[in-house]
């Protein structure tokens, strides 16, 4: 049954790690929408047992951001498809380096080059647990989509920048996305 840690171990790491999606959970402060979005490619990583990471995509929307920039609060899941029944929840404290910033840089070394990456999420941790999984579906990898990829490498840096700035400089609820 369930567990709790204050930071990540390394059975919880690798656990992590063998997944091939995760989901990230934001919301504002009071009202407005919350925000729970699946993530693939290889695109998350664990930098020490109380920080994880993950490479932020140029996507329809930008609500992990503006919620970040408002308050912090973030819940990474990790959900066994396959093998034993598991589920691991990594809450924290994230923030946005954005594409372009000197931390952004630092740290784009640790993941794979993706065209349109627009930051990396960097989280404090501040609990991990772990649940059953016994409800959960099993269901069988069969590899990523390429239709982002394709996207990404369809766009000009110029088409790209216009893109991010007609769909991710607000929330839907409003609030300040990629840009102040």
């Amino acid at each position: 049954m369930g567990r709790t840690w204050n930071h990540l171990t390394d059975e919880v790491a690798a656990f992590c790690d063998r997944q091939h999606v995760f989901f990230v959970a934001t919301a504002p402060d009071e009202g407005g929408h919350v925000n729970l979005s699946p993530k693939g490619y290889e695109s998350f990583r664990v930098l020490d047992a109380l920080t994880v990471a993950y490479i932020d995509l140029t996507g329809s929307g930008v609500e992990t951001i503006a919620h970040l920039r408002l308050n912090g609060r973030i819940t990474v899941m990790f959900t066994a498809f396959e093998g034993p029944p598991d589920i691991v929840r990594i809450y924290g404290v994230g923030e946005a380096l954005m594409a372009g910033t000197d931390e952004y840089a630092a740290l784009a070394p640790e993941f794979p080059d993706f065209r349109g990456a627009r930051a990396i999420i960097r989280i404090a941790i501040e609990r991990v647990s772990s649940s059953c999984g016994y409800a959960v579906p099993l269901m069988k990898y069969v590899g990523e989509r390429s239709r982002l990829d394709e996207w990404a490498a369809s766009k000009s840096d110029e088409e790209m920048a216009d893109y991010q700035a007609r769909n991710n400089a607000v929330s839907i609820d409003g609030l300040p996305g990629l840009f102040d």
